[in-house]
């Protein structure tokens, strides 16, 4: 079994004019599907991907009422599909917002510091994750550099922060947040610093130069990061459509270094717990 804990769709009227865009505004990044639920479907076939889970990103004010309409249309419909909720910083009634999200039967949100010009140990976000560490949903934010934007709103050190601070205040000790990306892109000297070993989860979304050209990382830094930070906190995941889905299975299912029993872990053992509610 596969589960992908990070994937992106878009409505289809709108989907090529959103694939265009971004690759626009990110010359080295390059769509592989089209960017709809019937592309995902598809490309989750040919990698042999059983369940994908996918991650709205509200880029301004007042897009919460339409992001999440659409994201618990595929909830509703869709087995093999699992969506997330998207909110803005900026969004009034946080808590209420995510209240809804929580007995809507979501089971997190993605957030992108980035798109939303917010740090991520901004008061706003800080509200935000703890909020969501209360109520029991699952946070995935962007962690390092977006090939889009110049500033890194999210980088290790802040996250931890951020991270420790949430802890402290809530007294949850069950991890919440997942730092995409293997915890930052083009930061990893950082990530070992801050955040390898510590109570959060890393996905491996965009993390093998040999299958992007978006990316400083191989297969030695992966499988190191899997060793330091423990392979029952990492979690396997694509980035589609902005990777091939089945490079990407294939490749990590080849990997040296780790263990068989590892690699069910990443696949898809911790996801289940976290989409289940048992992590």
């Amino acid at each position: 079994m596969v589960i992908d804990f990070h994937t992106h769709v878009y409505p289809e009227k709108i989907a090529a004019a959103t694939i265009r865009s971004l690759e626009q505004s990110a010359l080295a990044v390059r769509a592989y599907t089209g960017g709809t639920k019937a592309d995902l479907r598809e490309s989750m076939k040919k990698a042999g991907i059983d369940k994908s889970v996918i991650l709205p990103v509200a880029t301004r004010k007042g897009q919460f009422d339409s992001i999440n309409r659409y994201a618990a249309q595929i909830n509703e419909t869709c087995d093999d599909l699992v969506s997330f909720g998207g909110i803005h910083p900026d969004d009034e009634d946080i808590p209420g917002k995510l209240r809804f999200l929580r007995d809507s039967g979501f089971r997190g949100i993605k957030i992108h510091p980035d798109y939303t010009g917010t740090f991520i140990d901004d008061e706003r976000y800080i509200n935000i994750l703890t909020e969501c560490a209360r109520l029991g949903l699952l946070v995935v934010t962007h962690a390092g550099v977006d090939p889009a934007f110049e500033v890194i709103h999210c980088t290790p050190q802040r996250g931890r922060a951020v991270l420790d601070q949430v802890t402290a205040a809530t007294g949850v000790s069950k991890p919440f947040l997942i730092f995409a990306h293997l915890g930052g892109m083009y930061v990893h000297e950082d990530v070992e610093k801050y955040l390898l070993g510590s109570n959060c989860y890393i996905d491996i979304s965009c993390s093998f130069s040999s299958l992007q050209s978006f990316c400083d990382t191989d297969d030695e830094d992966v499988v190191r990061v899997i060793h330091k930070h423990g392979a029952d906190k990492i979690l396997f995941a694509t980035d589609s459509p902005w990777n091939d889905q089945r490079a990407y299975v294939e490749h990590f299912k080849a990997l040296k270094g780790i263990s068989d029993t590892e690699k069910e872990m990443i696949l898809f053992r911790n996801a289940e717990k976290l989409l289940s509610g048992q992590d």
